[in-house]
């Protein structure tokens, strides 16, 4: 039996912010969850099947964050698989409607992070990177810098070594995702600077600048799936966006090769993108509109050649040419990316999904793309995981917002009202998690 056709119904997110310990995973999760469950009509009632994404909480924070919506006793999950954990728990709801388990499937990622950069939480056990550390270290020594941002650093020296690029190659698309940035309200950082700025900004790790790495962050995401029949009888045709394909890969043995350009998982990009291109039956060609995970700007810059939007060994040459703005043949990050939009894990790549919907939707106001008609969402955690997700427009016709208000263009808070729209019926609902709206 062929499987079942995936349509998004229904996102939303919270506004990112600094870690700063003053809201909570619940707050943030509660927040993402009712709205898009308001973009799409629902209540929790109409969920079958919850994935919940974060990798700084404790066990079953899932059920936590959404027992406040109703105790219905669906099955939850709850999936880290460190930065790509936002589209894994993306993956699964997905693959639950796709195979007929279920009609209608939830995804949510949060995160509550500490300020400053990763690193390891436990030290009295094997660390799930020594293995590419093992490797980065012989060949290119180590330094006290980020362990990720050597990863990616050295990734970056790498690529500009073999292939041509330069510094300023990287600080150009640290400028282009501020500068996108700019006309998101979700994003952490909204500033514009220039290219000198983002240059002369505290050295982190080899070529890369305080200004080309994403910070830590807090906040929440949340994408609502269903099949095709669930999208007719529920009236949502004009704002279902079709997902095309979906591909996960992780490492080859390449990645622990002495060419660093494999460090940061370029090779399991190749495969996850050629994959689902395959199966989207579309080339790099037919995509208009891209968020790409550039958790540095050196990743940014190999993914263009990962994903196949360049030939080989020219990533630089999109940069040169404007083709990764507006204007030129693709739009990377509209939304800021992770360097200026930021970066909670198991938010990340549901804020990616939420992003290239409402471009399809074209409710995106003063940063949208023109005519999307294919959009495409790359998320890589270390490790190794990937998700490469294809969008595809399908029927939507410029639908109004089942809100109040564009949640594409403001980052308005939830109202009780919002949440009696979303919560499940007063019978499954616990006193123990009324809410405080």
């Amino acid at each position: 039996m062929a499987p079942e056709r995936v349509f998004v119904i229904g996102v939303g997110m919270s506004k990112f912010i600094k870690p700063r310990g003053k809201v909570d995973y619940t707050e943030f999760g509660l927040e993402a969850s009712v709205k898009a469950l308001n973009d799409a009509g629902l209540s929790y009632d109409d969920i079958q099947f919850a994935a919940c994404g974060y990798v700084f909480a404790d066990s079953t924070a899932g059920q936590r964050v959404l027992y406040q919506l109703g105790m219905t006793q669906i099955p939850i999950i709850n999936v880290n698989n460190n930065c790509s954990t936002g589209s894994t728990a993306l993956l699964q709801a997905r693959n639950a409607v796709a195979s007929g388990s279920v009609e209608c499937a939830m995804a949510l990622g949060f995160e509550r992070m500490a300020s400053g950069s990763l690193g390891a939480v436990f030290s009295d056990r094997t660390n799930p990177l020594d293995h590419v550390g093992t490797v980065m270290f012989s060949e290119r020594g180590a330094t006290n810098a980020p362990y990720a941002a050597q990863i990616f650093g050295n990734a970056g020296i790498a690529y500009m070594e073999k292939h041509g690029a330069t510094p300023r190659h990287l600080a150009k698309i640290a400028e282009k995702n501020h500068r996108h940035s700019s006309n998101n309200p979700y994003s952490q950082f909204q500033t514009i600077y220039t290219l000198e700025e983002i240059e002369e900004s505290p050295n982190v790790f080899g070529p890369l600048t305080k200004l080309q790495c994403c910070p830590t962050s807090d906040g929440a995401g949340c994408v609502i799936v269903c099949n095709e029949s669930f999208v007719v009888k529920h009236g949502l045709v004009d704002q279902a966006v079709e997902i095309a394909s979906q591909v996960m890969a992780t490492d080859s043995p390449r990645m622990l090769s002495k060419d660093g350009i494999e460090w940061a998982g370029s090779d399991m990009t190749r495969r996850a993108a050629s994959e689902a291109f395959k199966k989207a039956g579309i080339t790099p060609n037919d995509v208009q509109v891209v968020e790409l995970h550039d958790c540095f700007s050196a990743n940014e810059l190999l993914t263009y050649d990962a994903l196949g939007l360049t030939p080989p060994g020219k990533a630089h040459t999109l940069i040169d040419s404007g083709d990764n703005t507006y204007g030129g043949k693709y739009v990377i990050n509209p939304s800021g990316g992770l360097i200026s939009k930021g970066h909670p894990l198991g938010a990340t790549g549901l804020a990616q999904c939420t992003e290239l919907v409402w471009q399809i939707r074209g409710w995106a106001g003063d940063r949208q793309v023109p005519n999307v008609e294919y959009a495409l969402q790359h998320n890589v955690g270390l490790g190794g995981a990937v998700v490469i997700t294809i969008y595809k427009r399908g029927q939507v016709n410029q639908p109004k917002p089942l809100t109040r208000y564009n949640p594409g263009c403001e980052a308005r808070y939830i109202t009780r009202e919002d949440f009696e729209k979303a919560a499940s019926k007063p019978e499954n609902r616990a006193a123990f998690f009324e809410s405080k709206l």
